[in-house]
């Protein structure tokens, strides 16, 4: 079929825990809301896509609309997010709890629903078996025309609700669906062998598809370092919830941002507690989501409050960033705080110690609250993306080692000479090559990292983990192989 000319944003809206981030996770698949039985967890607004049959429609989880709770600093921020995803949004699918029935906050809602106009569904949900489709026939009273019985936690009702959707929010495509098959996922078909190398002209081509794409930036770091605050002063609108409790943010927060021509995924993530100090069962959760958002971004931005310094927790922070191969900028922030030579000078010690092993990683002073250093930040962080996914042509670089081998030869493994033929670099995202050798188990860890601070001096690498691997090149008339049919 041809290509959806547009695909609508619908926002899934509902009082507290009648299961919107279930529904939510049900739709666009996996886990990217965290999902408890605790009233108030949602709290920003989180993006998502499903695809109904070849038909794409955006959605947007939001926090509970709750009177009540709108009274407190937490509860108006939640409000303040929901209802901008109202008005954003093409449609609107209102989620109710049909065991607990219908209530006085479910009449008002369905009544300031009413009033935007706009396509409205709603989904009586937590309807787990036939038996209790019963619970449905009071909801008529909302007046929002048939309820769709579901149950977000077993997929039950959801595919007559994603018809309905799809068909009063898409237009139709025009076409067959023979052309479906052309969107191939980028990544079908490609080997995951890192032994398996590219030739230039499929890196070059590779390089440029990977730059187009948006570029996901990750936000992570201790509680309360001023994550929320840096993601909404980039956004210039409060996009993410900020108090200064610690914890505020539990969900991770997708936001698609652009300027300047680049397009940028920010990722918002909750702070990153020692094992030790996290107590709550939904703070773990949180946490282990923040972890898990390391490895779906291709920057990561490791934030500090630059007032209490980085600490042993920051390091190891840094150090899953490092183990997971993702690009990191280190951010100091509220530096505005930091006034006087002295106290500068210790931050900057205090850094240089924490992050020893990290002398790659590129650190920026900046000032979520007033905007100083935000825009280098950016610079930094396309910079460093730049060098995460830089190859260098194969001629090139056996140029360069032949240079290393020359200025320093592999040391003797038991007596015997390691002999190493050339080198490669299969994969970039983070720079990864291999070195061909006779003796894989001969070559010393000291003598993998002195090639790799050679590259590193030869090629930058600013801002990136740099992968050495070893590889056996046999010989083959060391075996003794024949031509001769015998």
């Amino acid at each position: 079929m041809s290509k959806q000319t547009k695909i609508p944003l619908l926002a899934i809206v509902g009082r507290p825990n009648v299961g919107k981030s279930t529904l939510f996770n049900r739709l666009v698949g996996g886990r990217p809301a965290l999902v408890h039985d605790t009233p108030g967890l949602t709290r920003d607004r989180r993006y998502g896509e499903t695809d109904y049959f070849g038909v794409v429609v955006k959605l947007i989880d939001t926090g509970g609309l709750d009177p009540e709770a709108a009274r407190e600093v937490i509860g108006a921020g939640i409000h303040r997010q929901a209802l901008r995803a109202i008005g954003e949004a093409d449609a609107l699918l209102l989620v109710v709890d049909g065991r607990a029935g219908l209530s006085a906050v479910d009449h008002e809602l369905a009544q300031q629903l009413r009033s935007t106009g706009k396509p409205l569904f709603l989904a009586v949900n937590k309807i787990d078996h036939v038996v209790r489709e019963d619970l449905v026939h009071d909801f008529h009273a909302l007046g929002l025309g048939n309820p769709f019985s579901v149950s977000a936690a077993h997929g039950r009702g959801i595919d007559a609700l994603l018809e309905a959707i799809v068909e009063a929010t898409v237009p139709k495509p025009e076409g067959s669906d023979a052309d479906a098959a052309a969107d191939a996922d980028d990544d079908d078909g490609k080997s995951d062998d890192i032994f398996d190398v590219l030739d230039d002209d499929e890196a070059e081509k590779e390089e440029a598809l990977e730059a187009a794409k948006p570029l996901r930036v990750a936000f992570v770091g201790r509680p309360n370092a001023g994550k929320s605050s840096l993601t909404n002063r980039l956004l210039g609108e409060e996009r993410s919830l900020v108090h200064d409790v610690a914890g505020t943010t539990t969900d991770p927060v997708d936001t698609p941002f652009s300027i300047g021509g680049r397009d940028y995924m920010l990722i918002d993530t909750a702070g990153i507690r020692r094992k030790a100090k996290i107590e709550a069962e939904i703070e773990k959760i949180a946490v282990s989501m923040a972890i898990g958002q390391v490895d779906r971004a291709d920057v990561v931005v490791l934030v500090i409050d630059a007032e209490l310094g980085p600490a042993e927790q920051d390091a190891r922070i840094a150090g899953m960033v490092e183990d997971a191969g993702r690009g990191l900028v280190i951010a100091l922030n509220k530096s505005d705080r930091i006034s006087g030579d002295a106290a500068k000078a210790k931050l900057k010690e205090l850094t240089s110690e924490t992050f020893h092993f990290l002398t790659w990683a590129p650190t920026v002073l900046l000032s979520a609250q007033r905007g100083d250093g935000v825009d280098r930040l950016l610079d930094v962080v396309d910079q460093v993306a730049k060098e995460h996914r830089k190859r260098i042509p194969t001629a090139q670089l056996n140029r360069f080692f032949t240079e290393v081998l020359e200025e320093m030869p592999p040391p003797l493994h038991r007596g015997h000479s390691v002999k190493i033929n050339y080198i490669s670099q299969p994969r970039a995202r983070p720079p990864t090559f291999v070195l061909w050798c006779n003796t894989p188990d001969g070559l010393s860890p000291s003598y993998k990292r002195f090639i790799q601070n050679r590259l590193r001096e030869t090629y930058g690498f600013r801002g990136t983990p740099l992968r050495i691997a070893v590889k056996e090149k046999k010989d083959r008339h060391k075996y003794g192989e024949r031509n001769d049919g015998r």
